[in-house]
């Protein structure tokens, strides 16, 4: 009796080119490389910076909101501890928090995006709506109920955060699969009876990932603001602790006397937006086939 081979698996085609191209092309334009600069400055801050430091975050070196001196060149904050060495110190809890959040966002956005996108019968509608209500929410409303239900606890800052990212990455990725699992290489691999988990992450997620990307981009943006925000209404990480936002909420009533308490916090978060958004708009210039070399 004659057997029927099971059809070859065809090879995954992706649709918008190796993710090298795209990020090489991002590169050449002069606002990719502005923005990664100012933004691995920052990071060294953050990381090498309280090596750097003059004194122990903790540490009282003069009177309250005092202006420049030998011991502390950007004066003192509003209990005599040295700004500069709270500010070098402050920038990891937010690098670190930030980059944790968005990356569980990421990946419970992706599964939950590459599953509804497969499944396109009322799997779909029951994930998708479900993403619909968490979007109905702003981010900071649910993460404040979260946190005044449970308490200020890093952990439930990140969780919060993450959740609240989710849904507007899982629409993305469904918006980008849902044509690439009707492709042929994507049915080749349903006849040769390969499992739905190797489906989605050998053959849909590699042909989604130019546009997760630059969505992975902005939502690193956002939360940075996120996590900064809740920190500054004191929800992040604790007194004494150093923390950029939280120097911004302690300070603020010394600005006249020091305003350096601030004003260093506050550059710095705004720098470093400035750059994951200049990274992210490099990002989708290269994806939509804008000039590679032409510096915007």
């Amino acid at each position: 009796m004659a057997t029927v081979a099971a059809p070859a698996r065809a090879a995954p085609r992706f649709v918008r080119g190796p993710i090298a191209r795209i990020v090489v092309r991002a590169l050449r334009l002069r606002r990719t490389q502005i923005g990664l600069a100012v933004f691995l400055i920052l990071l060294g801050i953050a990381l090498i910076g309280p090596f750097f430091a003059p004194a122990s975050p903790t540490e009282f070196t003069g009177l309250t909101s005092s202006a420049h001196s030998s011991a502390s060149p950007f004066g003192t904050d509003n209990i005599g501890r040295d700004v500069l060495s709270r500010f070098l110190w402050g920038g990891r809890t937010v690098f670190a928090l930030t980059t944790i959040a968005t990356g569980l966002g990421l990946g419970l956005g992706i599964a939950v995006g590459l599953v509804a996108a497969y499944a396109r019968n009322r799997l779909d509608d029951l994930l998708m709506r479900t993403m619909d209500v968490i979007l109905s929410f702003p981010q900071i409303i649910l993460s404040l109920v979260a946190i005044a239900t449970v308490g200020p606890k890093l952990w439930l800052v990140v969780a919060t955060v993450a959740i609240t990212t989710m849904p507007r990455v899982a629409r993305v990725v469904r918006g980008a699969a849902l044509e690439i699992v009707e492709r042929d290489f994507v049915r080749a691999a349903e006849a040769a009876g390969e499992s739905r988990t190797r489906i989605l992450l050998g053959d849909v997620l590699p042909n989604v990932t130019s546009p997760l990307l630059v969505e992975a981009s902005l939502r690193y943006t956002y939360t940075i603001a996120l996590i900064s925000g809740l920190s500054f209404l004191g929800f992040g990480l604790q007194p004494p602790h150093a923390d950029w936002g939280l120097m911004i909420n302690e300070n603020r009533t010394g600005f006249e006397a020091n305003p350096w308490g601030v004003a260093l916090p506050v550059i710095a978060l705004g720098l470093l937006t400035i750059a994951t958004g200049l990274i992210g708009d490099a990002l989708s210039r290269a994806l939509a086939g804008a000039d590679e070399t032409r510096a915007a």
